[in-house]
């Protein structure tokens, strides 16, 4: 179990890591996203077209990369929406239980069929250096491939969630989802 649980802390050391360089995406966003919104008024009052396709695409690019490779790092610190009417009254052994049948028969197979049919789309699109259709658009590939990343790390951290709760129902000493060390109160 101690080989597993160093595993799940490589698997949390990655997904927090990307999650930190995430998060400065969302800045840049909106930088661009500012810049879009000016630079398209200001061109109707000059005359002129300062706005480019380019940037407007690549704000949602940004807003994917955001919102796809967040996803891993928003299950790791157990942030993601949860309807939780029962979930937040069972008691530890049980939420564990639940999350290790919740990433069993939902969470891993679902990244697995994700990344098995989006796996044929992304090499084709690789292979033909796919393009947006708009004047000045960007590369698709590229943003694509990217969905195959998020889907990796979400299932990475769907692991290390389950070794996790798997050590916590097994006594194990784990690192919770606060970063603090506790022993299983179950």
């Amino acid at each position: 179990m101690d080989f597993l649980l160093s595993f799940s802390r490589l698997i949390d050391a990655l997904n927090e890591a990307v999650g930190r360089l995430v998060s400065w995406l969302t800045l840049l966003m909106v930088v661009i996203g500012v810049y879009n919104a000016v630079t398209r008024k200001l061109s109707q009052t000059i005359g002129v077209d300062l706005s480019s396709n380019t940037y407007i695409e690549l704000q949602w690019y940004m807003f994917a990369l955001v919102f796809m490779w967040g996803a891993a790092y928003t299950l790791k610190h157990n942030a993601h929406v949860r309807v939780d009417i029962i979930y937040s009254r069972l008691s530890d052994r049980g939420k564990a239980w639940v999350d290790v049948f919740g990433t069993v028969l939902f969470l891993l197979p679902f990244t697995a069929v994700v990344l098995w049919t989006a796996g044929p789309i992304v090499f084709e699109s690789w292979k033909i250096h796919e393009m947006s259709p708009d004047p000045g658009g960007l590369p698709r590939y590229p943003i694509k491939a990217a969905l195959i990343v998020a889907f990796v790390l979400l299932f990475l951290q769907g692991l290390s969630e389950l070794i996790k709760r798997i050590a916590l129902l097994t006594g194990h000493r784990v690192a919770l989802a606060s970063g603090s060390e506790e022993e299983p109160s179950l």
